[in-house]
């Protein structure tokens, strides 16, 4: 499974949507991705890629797309 893959599954698993709906989501787009929901998000992502985040990408993490930008950071090093 790639690390696209990966990732959006770690949405459609935590907001219960579409792995289409998934690439479009904006924080709070969604009842689910609230602050609590934005959490879970960012635990999961931690698990599924074995890093953790820093308190700033946390709170610049709004987007599907951003999510993908902020891991793909050297300090991360998700490939996508």
């Amino acid at each position: 499974m790639s690390n696209l893959e990966k990732y959006t599954n770690v949405f459609v698993e935590t907001f219960e949507v579409s792995p289409e709906e998934a690439q479009n989501l904006k924080y709070q787009d969604i009842e689910a991705w609230d602050s609590v929901g934005h959490m879970g998000l960012i635990s999961a992502l931690e698990d599924e890629f074995d890093i953790m985040m820093d308190t700033d990408d946390i709170i610049d993490f709004n987007s599907f797309e951003k999510g993908k930008e902020i891991l793909a950071k050297a300090d991360y090093g998700v490939e996508f």
